[in-house]
């Protein structure tokens, strides 16, 4: 019996040591392949190791104030202004304008636990290693669903001084390409200098099967990343230069995101900045996603996911930015929705017929001014554009660059060293409308 329940324990102790040895194996496998895609983990060997786990732990306590305390419908100026710091035992964290951030958050369908659970969880961040000229460090949730980036004193600033235009223009246009920003804070260390980061949403988020992602500034000097061999597993994000010759096929969609782009590039020339970038995957659909024609259900489950609030409206009486479906939709009666899809809302595909005084049009809100589109079943539909062959993931990035003195000196400088080439540095009204051409010329 003792002989029988010793064995028994052997038996047990190797079971676990055999799973111990699979589980090793194949997170060895992942971070090797990790590795291969110019991610690595922030494992305790990492320089970065110690600060992202500061960011954890003052994330997780901003976010349960957020758990415990539900985010108000109305915001007020001192939202805005708000700082809230933490103690923690070996830094301090401020955390900047929370409540607009949480009702941003909240806006997108996002729930404070599952935007706890992505930066907060016991899984290493990773590192993205870019091939940007700036210097800020890049860090991405376990899930790849977050980017975390340094930014400098200035940089943040200029965000929270914009912060209620830039609210203000995702209520006007729920569905908006600039990237959305979900968190602004500062780390303190004793004896260290000040370290301030943003959270925001990954514009390539679910990433699985991208196979090309572009940074597009709509010009040409320095716009060439020499690309990895074919068949590598390493990501590297390609530039305008390498993209000639192709092009964004969207047929239906495209008059949606030409005049998306326009709104949105209009909009950052209004803030007076340049040398931001236009995010681009690509994302082969399935066949069984090519060319589909969808049922009328579908048709009205995808118009209410674009024109309903999220789970946390930014203000009672707005249109917010789109998020989850509310399981009881007192806001859209089925005719209203059957008008909408009749009409082509968020498709850009209104009958002439259907759009004169005294027609149905007439008493719907103008959701054609808000650039609406059918959004996709997606985690990340904001982002996401289906063309008939391809998925596309396109956002808006890089807001900071203000075209200071600085960059008009900049701007002579490089005017003299490449005469007759495009380069980044030009003034903001030419760099929205030399975008703005560049989708054009490479969409259809």
């Amino acid at each position: 019996m003792e002989r029988s329940a010793v064995e028994g324990g052997l038996g047990m102790s190797g079971h676990r040591q055999r799973s111990g040895t699979v589980k090793r194996r194949l997170w060895g496998g992942l971070r090797q392949q990790w590795k291969l895609l110019g991610l690595f983990e922030i494992d305790q060997q990492h320089e970065f190791y110690s600060l992202t786990c500061m960011m954890k732990e003052g994330l997780a306590a901003a976010t349960q104030h957020n758990i415990y305390n539900a985010a108000t419908s109305e915001l007020s100026d001192d939202d805005y202004r708000l700082e809230t710091t933490r103690i923690h035992k070996d830094f301090t964290m401020k955390t900047f304008a929370g409540p607009v951030f949480a009702s941003l958050r909240g806006s997108l369908g996002m729930t404070e636990q599952e935007y706890q659970q992505s930066l907060c969880s016991e899984n290493c961040y990773l590192q993205f290693i870019s091939n940007s000229k700036s210097k800020a460090d890049f860090f991405l949730t376990n899930d790849k669903r977050f980017f975390l980036k340094t930014q400098n004193k200035r940089e943040i600033k200029f965000l929270l001084a914009n912060l209620k235009i830039y609210m203000e223009h995702l209520r006007k246009f729920p569905h908006s390409l600039l990237v959305k920003f979900l968190g602004v804070h500062r780390i303190k260390i004793p004896h260290r200098r000040k370290k301030y980061f943003i959270v925001m949403q990954s514009v390539f988020y679910p990433d699985d099967r991208i196979n090309s992602r572009y940074d597009i500034k709509g010009c040409e000097v320095s716009r060439w990343t020499e690309p990895e061999p074919e068949g590598s597993q390493i990501i590297v994000v390609l530039k305008d230069l390498n993209f000639e010759g192709q092009y964004v096929v969207l047929d239906r969609q495209r008059p949606w995101l030409l005049r998306q782009v326009e709104i949105d590039t209009h909009f950052l020339r209004r803030l007076n900045v340049l040398d931001y970038s236009l995010l681009l995957a690509q994302q082969p659909l399935h066949r069984d996603e090519r060319h589909q024609s969808l049922s009328f259900a579908t048709l009205i489950m995808r118009t209410k996911k674009s024109v309903n609030p999220g789970s946390t409206p930014i203000h009672a009486g707005t249109a917010p930015v789109p998020g989850a479906i509310p399981e009881d939709d007192s806001t859209l009666t089925l005719e209203e929705l059957q008008a909408r899809v009749a009409l082509g809302v968020g498709t850009n595909q209104t009958c002439p017929e259907h759009s004169g005084p005294g027609s149905d049009a007439a008493d719907l809100p103008d959701f054609r001014a808000q650039n609406r589109r059918l959004l996709p079943n997606l985690k990340n539909p904001l982002h996401v554009i289906d063309g008939p062959e391809q998925r596309y993931f396109i956002g808006i990035i890089d807001i900071f660059t203000v075209y200071s003195c600085k960059k008009r000196l900049e701007h002579l400088w490089k005017r003299l060293r490449h005469p007759g080439r495009s380069f980044s540095t030009v003034s903001p009204q030419r760099y929205c409308l030399r975008l703005c051409h560049w989708v054009q010329d490479h969409t259809k």
